[in-house]
């Protein structure tokens, strides 16, 4: 697989310490124009024209779900889109010694060109439900390298759709439960504990979890991974926490962006990026 690694250097030990600007990324009527149309207020930057290629691409992942076991409709994998993927770039960018593309990209897992992308990211799983040519697709896309994250979803029920469908492409392999201690919230920033993030309203309400109607207890975040034979994260689970909504909103509300976005969104997402580039 042509992973097109690059190593990623932390230069600051603060979000806070280099400066940054917040967007006013208000006007909500263009959420799903093309990037290449509006790049909502977020700005470009150059890359190295010798080597387009050489550089970190964030990878969306485009399924087609029509309700999964549960019963939810499709159109899920495109929450938070493009805002998120902009900000995360442009922070990615800023903040590591990482190459980025300022153009993020949305996938299928069926495409023959999935393994250029050594990061894929997935949003709102618990209601999808993968086709046999998806399964086939991303089981081979894992195991000659590939890193998936999963983020964005609540409560049991949706926790149990995610887990039956990644059933179907590990069979073997089942989803743990990763310690604190793991290199993965430690390599560029130093995580106390494991980061939920809540959706911005519900922050205005002073509650960092979403309730589900399955009743579950969502109060606890958890970060679960499905590994290779060598002990690699294939697959990152982010459950009970939306960490796509810290980079989305983070120039809508300055206490927002200062408690989520600064202190829990950006320096979580950094360090996985980070491992699944340097792994």
């Amino acid at each position: 697989m042509n992973r097109r690694r690059v190593i990623a250097v932390a230069v600051a030990s603060s979000l806070l310490l280099v400066g940054i600007t917040q967007f006013a990324l208000a006007q909500r009527w263009g959420r799903f124009r093309s990037i290449e149309e509006d790049r909502r207020g977020v700005p470009s930057w150059e890359v190295e024209p010798r080597f387009p290629g050489d550089q970190f691409t964030f990878a969306r992942v485009y399924y087609d779900s029509y309700g999964g076991r549960w019963g939810r409709g499709g159109g899920g994998w495109r929450t938070d889109y493009p805002d998120s993927d902009l900000n995360f770039s442009l922070r990615l960018q800023q903040l590591t010694t990482i190459k980025v593309n300022p153009n993020p990209v949305i996938v299928r897992l069926t495409d023959d060109n999935l393994s250029d992308y050594p990061f894929l990211y997935m949003i709102e799983p618990g209601g999808l439900g993968f086709s046999e040519e998806e399964v086939v697709g991303l089981r081979r896309y894992c195991y000659n390298g590939g890193f998936l994250m999963v983020d964005d979803f609540w409560g049991d029920a949706q926790y149990e759709n995610l887990a039956f469908e990644l059933e179907r492409v590990f069979p073997d392999r089942k989803p743990f439960e990763v310690p604190l201690d793991h290199e993965i919230f430690h390599n560029v920033y130093d995580m106390k504990e494991k980061p939920q993030v809540p959706a911005i309203g519900r922050a205005w309400g002073n509650v960092t979890w979403e309730n589900t109607s399955d009743g579950s207890d969502n109060s606890v975040a958890h970060y679960r991974a499905i590994t290779d034979d060598k002990d690699r994260i294939m697959v990152f689970i982010c459950h009970n926490t939306d960490l796509g909504d810290g980079w989305e909103r983070e120039g809508e509300d300055e206490g927002y962006f200062r408690e989520f976005s600064v202190k829990k969104a950006y320096p979580m997402g950094i360090n996985i990026v980070t491992y699944a580039m340097t792994h």
